[in-house]
């Protein structure tokens, strides 16, 4: 099988997730934003081929299974190079949808809620059409996202091609950047260092959180879910909070009381954000099992122990290296 975005964040867990059960697994990734250190236990299988290389780029494998997890989800990253966001998730797709065209392989594509941008339905269901500005700072990745969807549907419906698609609602866990700049990843890292925990706003935007370990068992079962399963379907935790209230459990779990500082919302930031995973739970027979606490917790813990072992110095020149290259 291919797992394209390999390194990242969730791609890595997904590697070790195929090879656990025996799997050989080729991985792509360009490392804009993924770590080869992230692979460490999928390498030590003996079961992972890993390639660098960038999705927009013709490429070849032999594979019954393709499953396209490209594309940096962070705001910040995603807006430093908003041309190569778009043709990730455009081009990089319309590349993984020939291949498996030719291959007569499965193409589980990994899509995002952002599609459904700041939403006027809550929760957010699949039907639900999104209501995504098209010419904002976001929309390379928000539209371009919608766009691969496009292409997977019309590849289906034109060819035949075995697809599943899944929107991926804030997920956080082990292996999260923490320069990524995404909500959990801020503040586990602030309240860490003991510095002020950014707000965005007044903080009452709500959100949902689902743990890694929750997602990946998501996407595995859409992997080898029946042909005709092919979504979209919504992988993520119902439970809602908002910004502030998220802020309350990082310092009762970190045990210190840090500031809380205010800064001005970002443009289309969505004021709300909950899956309806009812699809997840007839066609997947899926829904999370991981609460908040546990979760945050066992995050907490990756987090400390970058910072405890000095390797969280590595990541902060990662990312000022990343914008750089950006900037051009």
């Amino acid at each position: 099988m291919l797992i394209t975005g390999c390194a990242g964040f969730i791609g890595s867990h997904l590697s070790d997730r195929f090879v656990d059960h025996g799997w050989r697994v080729i991985g792509l990734d360009n490392l804009m934003s993924g770590s080869r250190g992230n692979l460490a236990r999928a390498e030590a299988s003996g079961r992972f081929e890993f390639h660098h290389g960038d999705i927009i780029d013709p490429f070849e494998v032999s594979a019954d299974l393709l499953v396209n997890l490209a594309c940096t989800a962070s705001p910040p990253r995603y807006q430093a190079d908003p041309l190569h966001t778009l043709r990730t998730s455009v081009i990089g797709t319309l590349n993984m949808a020939e291949l498996g065209h030719r291959l007569g392989a499965r193409v589980v594509h990994s899509s995002t809620s952002e599609v459904y941008g700041d939403p006027e339905v809550h929760p957010q269901r699949e039907s639900y059409r999104g209501s995504v500005n098209p010419i904002g700072p976001r929309a390379c990745y928000d539209e371009g996202k919608r766009a691969a969807e496009t292409v997977l549907f019309d590849y289906h419906r034109r060819h035949g091609l075995d697809i599943g698609v899944c929107r991926i609602f804030n997920t956080y866990g082990p292996r999260m950047d923490p320069f990524d700049g995404r909500v959990v990843s801020n503040f586990l890292r602030q309240a860490l260092l003991g510095e002020p925990l950014t707000i965005y706003g007044k903080g009452q935007q709500s959100r949902s959180f689902c743990y890694v370990d929750d997602l990946i068992e998501g996407i595995w079962r859409l992997c080898h879910a029946k042909r005709g399963v092919t979504g979209p379907i919504n992988l993520g935790n119902t439970v809602e909070m908002t910004v502030l209230e998220l802020a309350e459990t990082v310092r009762e779990l970190v045990g210190r009381r840090v500031e809380l500082v205010f800064a001005p919302l970002p443009m289309d930031d969505p004021a709300q954000r909950r899956p309806d995973i009812a699809l997840a739970k007839s066609s997947l027979r899926w829904e999370p099992t991981v609460s908040l606490k546990d979760g945050l917790s066992r995050t907490l813990d990756y987090f400390d122990n970058l910072i405890s072992s000095g390797r969280i110095e590595d990541y902060a020149l990662a990312d000022r290296l990343r914008y750089q290259k950006a900037a051009g």
